[in-house]
C-alpha cells in the first residue's frame, strides 16, 4: 500500500472511531489520540527513556505529554524549528531555565521560552521521539508526508549528534499500528520503540540512514534550509 493511501486510511479510522482528539480533524497532521498521556507514561518506563538526559522530540499534540514528562524529570528537550527554516534550526528547552513547563511544551510556548540554537550549540541526543501517522511492528514509520522528521535525523547525524545506536521511539494509538507493506527508502529512519497506551513494542529497528540523501533534495529545498549549506557536497 502506498503511503498516502495508508495515511488516509488511518486518519479516517481515528476520526470515525472517535479515538481522535483535538486538534480536529486528524487529517493532514500527526494525529492526536485518546490515551496519549498513557502512552507517554509507558514510554517513560523504558530503559531508553531512563538512560536519556537529552531528548529530541517533535512538536505535535500527541507528544505533548512526552515533552512535559521529559522536562519534569530534568531532561533537556530539543525541537526543530518549523521546516528547519533558520540557521539556528533547533529550540532548546532546558528545565533549569523554565518556570512554567505546561506552557513551555505547547507549540506557542516553546517558541516563546525556548532558546533557538545552532547546531554547534547542541548537546548529543540520547533519544529521539518522532510523531507518526502509521507504524508497523517491524519499525516502519509513516509520517504526514513532508519528510522533515527524517531530514532532522539526517542533519543530526551529519553533526555527530546521533548515531546508529541512538534509539528512536514513537507514541501512537493502537489503531495506528498497521499490518501493511510500507514502501520505505534508504532515508527513512526506522523505529526501535513503538509505544501505545496499552503496550510497548521493541522492533529491533532496521538499518539507520547515514546522513543526508542529497538525491531527494531539490535546489529549492536546499535553499530553504540554511543549515544544509554546511554539508552540501556540490
Amino acid at each position: 500500500m502506498d503511503k498516502e493511501r495508508l495515511r488516509e486510511r488511518v486518519w479516517d479510522d481515528l476520526e470515525e472511531s472517535g479515538e481522535a482528539r483535538f486538534p480536529f480533524p486528524p487529517h493532514g497532521r500527526i494525529p492526536n489520540f485518546a490515551g496519549a498521556d498513557d502512552a507517554a507514561e509507558r514510554l517513560a518506563d523504558t530503559g531508553a527513556w531512563r538512560d536519556a538526559d537529552v531528548i529530541k522530540a517533535n512538536p505535535d499534540a500527541p507528544q505533548l505529554p512526552v515533552r512535559r514528562a521529559a522536562l519534569r524529570q530534568g531532561k533537556t528537550v530539543y525541537m526543530a524549528v518549523p521546516r528547519l527554516r533558520d540557521e539556528k534550526c533547533f529550540l532548546r528547552l532546558d528545565p533549569a531555565e523554565i518556570e512554567d513547563i505546561d506552557h513551555a511544551t505547547t507549540v506557542g510556548g516553546s517558541a516563546e521560552v525556548g532558546v533557538q540554537v545552532g547546531p554547534d550549540e547542541m548537546e548529543r541526543v540520547d533519544l529521539i521521539v518522532s510523531g507518526s501517522v502509521a507504524v508497523t511492528a517491524d519499525g516502519e514509520r509513516v509520517g504526514k508526508g513532508e519528510g522533515y522528521s527524517d531530514l532532522e535525523f539526517a542533519v543530526l547525524w551529519e553533526l555527530g549528534l546521533v548515531e546508529e545506536t541512538t534509539p528512536v521511539a514513537t507514541t501512537v494509538h493502537e489503531r495506528q499500528l498497521v499490518e501493511a507493506d510500507v514502501p520505505t527508502g534508504d532515508h527513512d529512519v526506522p523505529l526501535d520503540l513503538i509505544v501505545t497506551p496499552g503496550r510497548t513494542l521493541r522492533t529491533g529497528g532496521g538499518e539507520t540512514p547515514a546522513g543526508i540523501d542529497w538525491a531527494l533534495l531539490s535546489d529549492e529545498r536546499r535553499a530553504e534550509i540554511p543549515v544544509l549549506s554546511r554539508f552540501d557536497p556540490r
